[in-house]
């Protein structure tokens, strides 16, 4: 794996004003917050498991721990929302291109298994409920009544 860092510092620049304090209030010194989101992406980017993350980013359990109380704060959705209102004021978006992550999408009922048939023919007919319609009684127990019975004394 490659140590090149994941943010340039230009990058680095313009995400940091939007980060919370990096001196915690209490108890120890927190990770280099900066070293925290460049494990926070090298993890997003490869796709590992939290607990496979280098050790050049430090304990998982604290990048992860990081990454998931900011994510419960909004502190994601404030720097995403914040560096797009400046890069739309500088002109460096485009808003004529979108695109849609698939797995987000609804398919229609017929794409997930259900059953098909042609809709003009009605509802689909069962063979054996075509012959019972067609034919006489299907039960083929003994009958009932007096004609069953044995005569008697």
């Amino acid at each position: 794996m490659s140590t090149r860092p994941e943010l340039t510092d230009a990058q680095w620049a313009a995400l940091a004003p939007h980060l919370p304090p990096q001196k915690a209030p209490t108890g120890r010194p927190a990770k280099d917050h900066r070293l925290v989101v460049e494990g926070i992406l090298c993890r997003l980017r490869t796709g590992v498991p939290w607990r496979d993350l280098p050790e050049r980013y430090g304990p998982w359990e604290s990048v992860y721990t990081r990454f998931r109380r900011w994510r419960e704060a909004g502190v994601w959705a404030q720097a995403l929302a914040a560096l797009q209102a400046e890069a739309d004021a500088r002109g460096g978006l485009d808003w004529s291109l979108h695109f849609l992550d698939a797995t987000n999408i609804r398919a229609h009922p017929d794409a997930a298994g259900a059953k098909k048939g042609d809709p003009a023919a009605g509802p689909a007919t069962k063979p054996s409920a075509a012959r019972a319609a067609a034919g006489g009684p299907s039960c083929t127990c003994a009958p009932s009544g007096a004609a069953s019975r044995s005569a008697g004394p």
